[in-house]
């Protein structure tokens, strides 16, 4: 995808030549850019809200964290373009945000791969949504990359088993609104201090 290659703000004429289909179309079906990224945006929520019957109905609750990981990874290294479609949703209308829907879905995730001792008692929600978005990050390298990214897959799953001798995780966990909020945002921020 033009997106994935150049940026979002990739000309929509050159988005249309590579759909082969003329600019009018493009912007019949679309106002302008925003409308579109607006559309993807939404598009992405909608493929979540797809893939959740099949994490959330695994068989045990480390196959749900071995799928959230692994899915939600994986569709983000093939679509690279969504962190920046979040963060421009985020400029455009920062009171949309369908994403803290899931915080009670993970957090029950969570909760039964716990309850069950394969997962460590110290992880949370958020530490996952973080990894997704690290293993996601993988994307960047492009096509060449994505044979590979499995690897890093292997060694978080590694990580998050429960076990004896565990390090420790230090400090307590953002909270997934924060996190969620953060994520969208325009750049890295800092705690005020």
């Amino acid at each position: 995808m033009l997106f994935a290659e150049r940026g979002i703000d990739a000309p929509l004429d050159d988005l249309a030549a590579r759909a082969g289909v003329g600019a009018g179309t493009v912007y019949r079906h679309f106002a302008n850019r925003d409308a579109l990224i607006r559309e993807l945006y939404d598009a992405s929520v909608a493929d979540l809200h797809e893939l959740a019957p099949q994490i959330l109905g695994a068989e045990t609750g480390w196959r749900s964290i071995e799928l959230y990981l692994e899915l939600l990874a994986g569709w983000l290294a093939e679509s690279p373009y969504v962190p920046a479609v979040m963060r421009r949703v985020a400029e455009l209308d920062p009171t949309h945000r369908p994403g803290v829907e899931f915080a009670e879905v993970i957090d029950g995730m969570v909760a039964r791969a716990q309850a069950e001792g394969s997962l460590r008692a110290d992880v949370t929600a958020v530490d996952l949504s973080v990894l997704v978005d690290m293993l996601g990050s993988l994307g960047q390298y492009g096509g060449a990359y994505l044979p590979f990214w499995r690897r890093q897959l292997t060694v978080v799953l590694d990580g998050l088993r429960a076990r004896p001798g565990n390090s420790p995780i230090s400090g307590d966990g953002q909270a997934f609104g924060d996190f969620h909020d953060m994520s969208h945002a325009k750049g890295p921020s800092h705690p005020q201090g």
